[in-house]
């Protein structure tokens, strides 16, 4: 027990005088915050640290010049976002402020650290100011590019000072002047067979539109929502089956001489168990079901009729099946040559789906070009 509390007592010290050695290099480097922040944290732990008493009260001036230094330089630079450096000095001389007051032996060491609590409400306003002003510019272009910066100023505007005049109003506005709309026209086969089949992959189509949220100033909008929301498109995006076969059946046929030595082939009175050579021809049958075809996927301008992108998608699902049968001795075979014998011929799935199969490839491929494409956006 007393070797174990002699190895506590040596540890806790340890970490004593590394972390004021700590706080007393940052000071060294010129890292006035970190060396405030660490001193008080070894005062809060050893109220009597001589290193972090001499450190604290040191380091709390230079880090208090160096902020109010550079924020009488921020207000003179010409920088349009001036006032966001002057609110992030305020902020972090107001969080050493709380440091300081959060323990008894920091604020005997540096009594009353000054708070800017208006200082920093006059920044907001002013930071939200200036953002609100150019969000304003901005949205005057009346282009989606501009309209998606003004958004963004708008959303700071708000952020700095909530309240600041119709700033929420200003960034409904920019958002909607920003978005890309898309019209997604229903997905067309050329097959009243395959209709049905079809509506599986316009259900996977359509709900990863609706919830798509990869670029949030992209919507896509079905025919029947654009018409019922009177909304004007920007984009179309048009998705065809162009050419599919379904059921391509492909069967192979492979035969195999077989034959095993040493196996018992009788027994006789004298001489006991006669061995000898047994022989078989197994034919091994494999069909494939071949079901493929191309998406052709065209994204053009609502307004020009111009197209902007165009791809063919592929996709293809073949089904397998194997059995097989034998003339001979069934010795011959192994037990796995003999359990494909007593298998028998499977009918493939239905053609509808066969056509929903060779789709979910060609779903997935979708979904990554269109994510990929409206990112840019």
């Amino acid at each position: 027990m007393k070797t174990s509390s002699r190895l506590r007592y040596f540890l806790y010290l340890s970490i004593l005088i590394v972390g004021c050695t700590t706080g007393k290099n940052a000071l060294q480097k010129g890292n006035y915050d970190a060396s405030v922040s660490k001193s008080v944290d070894r005062l809060k732990n050893s109220p009597k640290n001589a290193e972090a008493m001499r450190v604290l009260p040191t380091a709390y001036e230079l880090a208090l010049k160096d902020h109010l230094r550079k924020i009488d330089e921020a207000k003179l630079s010409s920088n349009v976002l001036r006032w966001e450096t002057i609110l992030s000095h305020y902020q972090q001389l107001n969080q050493l402020s709380d440091e300081i007051n959060s323990s008894p032996v920091a604020q005997s060491l540096v009594p009353n650290p000054p708070k800017y609590i208006a200082e920093v409400e006059d920044s907001k306003y002013k930071a939200a100011e200036t953002r609100y002003a150019l969000g304003i510019n901005q949205l005057n272009e009346n282009n989606r590019v501009s309209a998606k910066n003004a958004y963004f100023n708008f959303e700071k505007a708000h952020y700095f000072y909530p309240n600041y005049k119709d700033v929420q109003h200003k960034m409904d506005d920019a958002y909607w002047a920003a978005v890309l709309k898309v019209v997604v026209q229903p997905v067309m086969v050329q097959s009243n067979y395959y209709k049905l089949s079809n509506q599986y992959f316009q259900q996977q189509v359509n709900e990863f539109m609706s919830n798509y949220q990869k670029n949030r100033f992209v919507i896509f909008y079905s025919e029947q929502q654009t018409s019922a929301q009177k909304i004007i498109p920007n984009q179309v995006l048009r998705l065809n089956f162009d050419d599919f076969v379904v059921g391509q059946t492909y069967v192979k046929e492979r035969v195999e001489k077989l034959k095993r030595d040493s196996v018992v082939i009788g027994e006789t009175r004298a001489n006991g168990k006669v061995y000898g050579t047994v022989r078989a021809t197994l034919s091994i049958f494999d069909k494939k079901v071949s079901s493929s075809g191309l998406l052709s996927m065209t994204i053009y301008d609502y307004q020009t009729n111009k197209i902007i992108k165009q791809q063919r998608l592929p996709g293809t699902y073949i089904w397998q099946d194997s059995w097989a049968s034998y003339k001979g001795d069934e010795r011959a075979l192994t037990k796995q040559q003999l359990s494909m014998t007593k298998r028998r011929e499977m009918l493939p799935p239905a053609p509808d789906a066969l056509f929903v199969e060779f789709t979910k490839p060609i779903y997935a491929q979708l979904v990554d070009e269109i994510s990929y494409f409206y990112n840019k956006y």
